[in-house]
């Protein structure tokens, strides 16, 4: 079943918030290397490649669907970074954004009566629940050390830690 033309162009602003998502933290990566965390900012890499992850799988609905995938307009981010709080915060305020975003798609499918796209999008608002507390855990976390410099270095450390991904869709 095609996607309505509000719809398919729902979904093609969705999936430009992903890569949009992407490029927010990417540059926030770039920021933590900058201040010689090298573990948050593979952290943020990582998310930036899961963004993409995201965006695919929009796409390959889109596609799925016999509409047409179109990437919009994307502007470069520029997050005003004076600590790594601030960074981590302009992670989640993206976040939340994003969280919007699906819900408002989430609503705009189910006025029309779209079944086809409730998996998909119900996947979405379980994964976004995830992303935002993972990050709120970490904002929080960086809260409580403050700029406790080993404390910082060992969150550094364990969120360096974490596995690489694929940017194919899963």
């Amino acid at each position: 079943m095609q996607l309505s033309e509000t719809l398919e162009n729902a979904f093609n602003a969705q999936i430009t918030l992903e890569f949009q998502a992407s490029l927010v933290y990417r540059q926030l990566a770039i920021e933590l290397e900058i201040m010689d965390l090298p573990g948050m900012a593979a952290w943020l890499r990582h998310q930036a490649d899961e963004e993409i992850v995201h965006a695919n799988k929009f796409i390959d609905h889109v596609a799925d669907r016999d509409n047409h995938p179109r990437i919009g307009a994307t502007s470069a981010p520029s997050p005003t970074v004076g600590s790594v709080l601030d960074a981590f915060e302009a992670a989640l305020a993206h976040e939340e954004r994003v969280s919007a975003s699906i819900r408002d798609l989430y609503r705009l499918a189910e006025s029309e009566g779209d079944l086809d796209s409730r998996p998909l999008l119900n996947w979405f608002l379980e994964e976004q629940v995830e992303e935002e507390a993972t990050v709120k855990e970490i904002v929080g976390r960086l809260k409580m050390i403050d700029d406790d410099g080993p404390g910082l270095l060992r969150l550094d450390e364990e969120l360096g830690a974490r596995p690489v991904t694929t940017t194919e869709a899963r």
